[in-house]
């Protein structure tokens, strides 16, 4: 049940200024996971980095920004406006009784301000600063460690080549709690020990299991795992975590190495020395060779979310287990004499393999998250794969090219699997529009064969 609006306390959250697409679902995402609703009293600014939201508490706001890594800190809001004078005005209207814990002449404090698209000179903000004296501290100023920070935060708008005199909007606020953006670079990939072609950026693969609301004791599944970097932000959340692939030299670590200047991987080379590397070995249940177009598991709902990166046919080969009668066949071989026959795996039945295995095994309210390539000139909304049992969440664009993109889809389940669910989409007049995934490796080469053309021909000029 929601809360009456007045229960509700403001905060102003600011942003980092990347992946703009995702911080919205990863907001809402997160605020659901810790039993809130994500409200705002005006409409967010979605390139912004400052937001408005109303939530109930400040513990749901402490535990949001325990997870995020779009946003960068949380305020309790004191005010706000669009001049000097409207945000004075607006604290002088905040409540005194909710400001006074904070002002006591036993506490320490600092005021600290932050621009966005514009540098002030310390005097300048010695100015803005002084110009608070109204508001009633009786603590000590402690520039080192204050018990309470506050925050002016002023917005000068999104155009580097344009930059007002004044602001557009200006903030004050209680500072609660930062995010958690030291994650991408004490995750990141150039120090990991085991990766590949295709290897999740740490940002990215935070924002997923965000997607997937990964909570601790969750089990999660990555059917198409690859070096298991998906795997890693899950378990850093303190979920159990599993994967299988096609590829038995990726999962048992063997063969080239992805590593410039290393021809082959070493012997420590795998998915568990990579959860060792971060202590998180603890979480890791195990990664299976097996086919996803050919489930292994038992049936029953087993998986609390399913956060995946299938591979488009760009960098990883579309492929699975085949006969020898089949006409495209090509026979692999491991340096543990390991061989297997496949063949290859359509775009448009990984997506339906993938959605019907997910609709089957995850548990009521579970989320499956994976990544779709799209040919841009030919994107419609219709093209998404749907499921009768799954509910499309969030779908956020990343650019890959002037072309070609691939877009975040989140879905929740929210209807108990049956049997008749099991080929729905056979049945569903929009499935033609989804067979155009399976010539997206062509469209996406003929791009970059026409852009080196046309390079070639600049060059020449």
């Amino acid at each position: 049940m929601a809360l009456p609006a007045a229960a509700l306390r403001r905060y102003l959250l600011l942003l980092a200024q990347e992946h703009l697409e995702f911080r919205l679902p990863e907001i809402k995402s997160l605020l659901s996971l810790y039993g809130g609703q994500f409200s705002s009293e005006q409409e967010i600014r979605v390139n912004s980095p400052f937001w408005i939201l109303s939530i109930p508490s400040e513990e749901m706001a402490r535990g949001l920004m325990k997870r995020t890594v779009c946003a960068k800190s949380i305020f309790e809001l004191w005010g706000h406006g669009r001049s000097a004078g409207e945000l004075y005005a607006s604290l002088k209207n905040y409540p005194v009784d909710k400001m006074l814990p904070y002002l006591q002449s036993d506490s320490t404090y600092k005021i600290h301000i932050h621009t966005f698209n514009k540098t002030l000179t310390q005097a300048q903000k010695i100015k803005k600063i002084d110009a608070l004296e109204f508001l009633p501290f009786k603590g000590k100023v402690n520039l080192k460690k204050p018990e309470h920070v506050f925050w002016i935060l002023e917005d000068y708008g999104m155009d580097p080549n344009n930059v007002p005199e004044e602001p557009f909007h200006l903030y004050f606020g209680r500072w609660i709690a930062d995010g958690q953006r030291e994650l991408i670079e004490s995750y990141s990939v150039k120090k990991r020990h085991f990766i590949g072609n295709t290897s999740m950026d740490a940002c990215l693969s935070f924002i997923m299991a965000n997607h997937g609301r990964v909570k601790p004791n969750d089990v999660v599944y990555d059917p198409f795992v690859g070096t298991g970097g998906l795997l890693i932000s899950s378990a850093h959340f303190g979920a159990y975590v599993c994967g299988t692939d096609i590829d038995y030299n990726t999962i048992h670590g063997l063969g080239k190495a992805t590593r410039k200047n290393q021809k082959w991987r070493g012997p420590d080379e795998n998915i568990r020395a990579n959860l060792r590397q971060y202590g998180l070995e603890k979480y890791y249940l195990d990664a299976l060779v097996s086919d996803s177009s050919r489930p292994i598991w038992r049936k029953g709902m087993l998986f609390d979310a399913i956060i995946t990166d299938p591979p488009y046919g760009i960098r990883e080969a579309t492929r699975r287990t085949g006969s020898q009668k089949e006409t495209v066949k090509t026979a692999e071989r491991s340096t543990e004499n390991h061989i297997f026959v496949s063949s290859s795996y359509h775009l448009s039945d990984i997506f339906f393999d993938l959605l019907k295995f997910a609709a089957e095994y995850l548990v009521m309210g579970g989320r499956l998250v994976y990544w779709l390539p799209i040919y841009r000139p030919e994107y419609t909304e219709e093209i998404i794969p749907r499921h009768p049992c799954l509910k499309l969440i969030s779908n956020s664009e990343q650019m890959l090219s002037s072309h070609t993109s691939r877009r975040l889809i989140t879905m929740e389940k929210v209807k108990e699997f049956k049997d008749q669910d099991r080929n729905s989409y056979l049945l569903d007049g929009q499935y033609m529009p989804y067979r155009g995934h399976n010539s997206f490796r062509e469209k996406y080469f003929s791009g970059v064969t026409k852009r080196i053309a046309k390079e070639e021909k600049d060059n020449q000029k």
